[in-house]
């Protein structure tokens, strides 16, 4: 890997940044790179990497970095406003969105390829857990044995994975995250309702119908529903 000169990337950066349409975002500027909203130092680090060096695959691992380091940086109290968050989602504009354009690649890629992408939804995962289980165990090439289902393996894995349990281990309960360079966040922070239709929280009857055309439409001729 090639070492990095900071100074030549900020410069060439900052042109780059100037020639992309931007946005302002929840918390800072957005700007759409190769059709994704990102952030300044994103933008700026991906072309660190695809300027500096040709990666193995296990260099691949280091360009998630600064994705989750800006993450990071946002407190457990960061609450911008709703309505207007809403509105800019609706627009396709959010943190390496659009979303629905990766929810569409995904899905396709995994029925062109479902020995490579499994495809789940959190509806049907919270309605059958146990089935959706194995279909994960089969689908990494390491199936439960008919020993271990008849001997309650699988119940046994879903317990453990349950969002119950985990919400209420100590260190997810009370713990708190230190971040190289970012904010700490405590870790009860991760963890919402776990059901199914906590949206009704959060959102109006009138954004949920009005999200839930932009899907329809977004996914159109897809074969993927929700």
């Amino acid at each position: 890997m090639a070492e990095i000169n900071n100074d030549a990337a900020e410069e060439g950066d900052g042109q780059l940044l100037s020639t992309l349409p931007k946005k302002e975002g929840m918390w800072k500027p957005f700007f759409l790179y190769r059709g994704c909203w990102l952030t300044p130092r994103t933008v700026t680090s991906i072309t660190l990497l695809q300027s500096q060096f040709a990666p193995r695959p296990d260099d691949v691992v280091l360009a998630t970095f600064p994705n989750w380091h800006y993450m990071n940086r946002v407190s457990a109290d960061f609450s911008p406003d709703m309505d207007a968050t809403f509105e800019l989602f609706c627009e396709g504009f959010s943190l390496y969105g659009p979303l629905w354009d990766h929810v569409r690649g995904y899905w396709e890629q995994s029925v062109a390829e479902p020995d490579r992408v499994l495809f789940l939804k959190y509806d049907d995962m919270m309605a059958d857990a146990g089935k959706h289980l194995k279909m994960l165990a089969e689908f990494l090439r390491a199936p439960f044995t008919d020993e271990e289902v008849s001997g309650g393996a699988v119940e046994d894995v879903v317990a453990l994975c349950s969002f119950e349990n985990l919400k209420s281990l100590p260190v997810n309960s009370s713990g708190v995250s230190d971040r190289i360079g970012g904010l700490p966040m405590e870790n009860s922070s991760y963890f919402r309702a776990g059901k199914v239709g906590d949206w009704k929280t959060h959102l109006t009857e009138e954004m949920a119908k009005k999200l839930d055309c932009i899907v329809e439409e977004k996914l159109r001729g897809s074969g993927l529903t929700f």
